[in-house]
């Protein structure tokens, strides 16, 4: 009877660690899939950016030329008036002309005023058809500019639907590219986590009989007492036992882990929040957590584990799991975690 209760309490305690590992398993991949998606949608936006900006450029230059074309209408008009009324001019100076002559050939009035009147009237004349010539030239210029402006406005229209056409394009090509990734990554994520998942089975398998070696989320956290002596950052002897038992297990699951996974370990170093005297080899606490997580880094590497498969980081006290400032909560928050990822 006692050795069947003992049986289905120990079955008890190992489905609570399969549950949270599958539960974490779960929130990793619900946080890998979003950041795809907001880094899909930050480089559409950016894509999307750079078109609109394109076509404000080109409606803008529409505007100016459209602004040009009304002046150029304006000036015609104003050449095309004054033209008009030279010719209302030429036309009363001949009809003045024709009847000084017909006077002239009547015999009325002198002859040398008529003649004078002639003269002045014929110069009159002849300045009013010169600036009817240059008024017509100018007409001409116009026309020949306003054409041009015109080609220029369709060119910039027929520029305008190609880069609307493009960013059409661009944009059908951003989506797939999105969908694919995230397939692509979402497989990746799934392949890791399941190589992390017995990764973790074989940590608990070797390590499951020490009570300061615990799973916080998707880490093994060792506390630092197992590994190091107090203010240090060499590992003691039943620490290298510790970490020689973690690197016959990362050897085995690396073997299975396909080459297109880049895998690493990080190993992450935490102290308690009791500043350091700063008299001894280190002078702070962000040293001391970095000299730890950079040991055990050397000590997996002397143990066959690749060099590049391999990260160490120091957070000093300032990512504590225990808050409070109670000797247990200090405990606690002096620790290594390791934690299988992607680079």
């Amino acid at each position: 009877m006692a050795l069947a209760r003992n049986r289905r309490r120990e079955r008890a305690v190992e489905y609570w660690p399969g549950f949270v590992d599958a539960l974490s398993t779960l929130l990793i991949s619900i946080m890998f899939v979003l950041t795809v998606f907001v880094v899909g949608q930050y480089i559409l936006s950016r894509e999307i950016s750079g078109r609109d900006e394109v076509l404000n450029r080109l409606n803008s230059q529409i505007n100016e030329l459209t602004q040009l074309l009304a002046l150029e209408k304006g000036s015609k008009q104003d050449l095309e008036d004054s033209v008009a009324n030279l010719q209302a001019s030429l036309s009363s100076a001949e009809s003045e002309r024709s009847r000084l002559k017909a006077l002239l050939d009547a015999g009325s009035g002198g002859q040398s005023a008529a003649q004078s009147r002639i003269g002045s009237l014929t110069k009159e004349l002849d300045e009013q058809k010169q600036m009817s010539d240059r008024a017509m030239s100018q007409v001409e210029l116009l026309n020949q500019q306003i054409a041009a402006l015109r080609s220029q406005i369709a060119a910039v229209e027929a520029a305008l639907q190609a880069s609307e056409q493009k960013d059409q394009t661009s944009q059908t090509k951003i989506a797939d590219l999105g969908r694919r990734l995230n397939v692509a990554l979402a497989q990746r994520v799934q392949e890791l986590n399941r190589y992390r998942s017995d990764f973790f089975g074989r940590l608990r398998e070797i390590l499951s009989d020490r009570e300061n070696i615990r799973i916080v989320g998707d880490r093994f956290v060792f506390q630092s007492e197992v590994l190091f002596p107090s203010g240090s950052a060499d590992l003691n002897p039943d620490g290298q036992g510790e970490m020689a038992k973690l690197a016959t297990a990362l050897l085995d699951v690396a073997k299975e882990i396909p080459p297109e996974i880049n895998w690493v370990l990080r190993v992450d170093g935490h102290t308690d929040n009791v500043p350091l005297a700063g008299t001894g080899r280190y002078g702070d606490n962000w040293q001391l957590s970095s000299a730890r997580a950079i040991s055990v880094v050397k000590f997996l590497i002397s143990r066959g584990v690749p060099a590049d498969r391999l990260v160490a980081a120091g957070f000093g006290e300032f990512q504590p799991i225990a808050p409070g400032d109670t000797q247990e909560a200090r405990a606690t928050n002096r620790r290594i975690e390791l934690k299988l990822t992607e680079k």
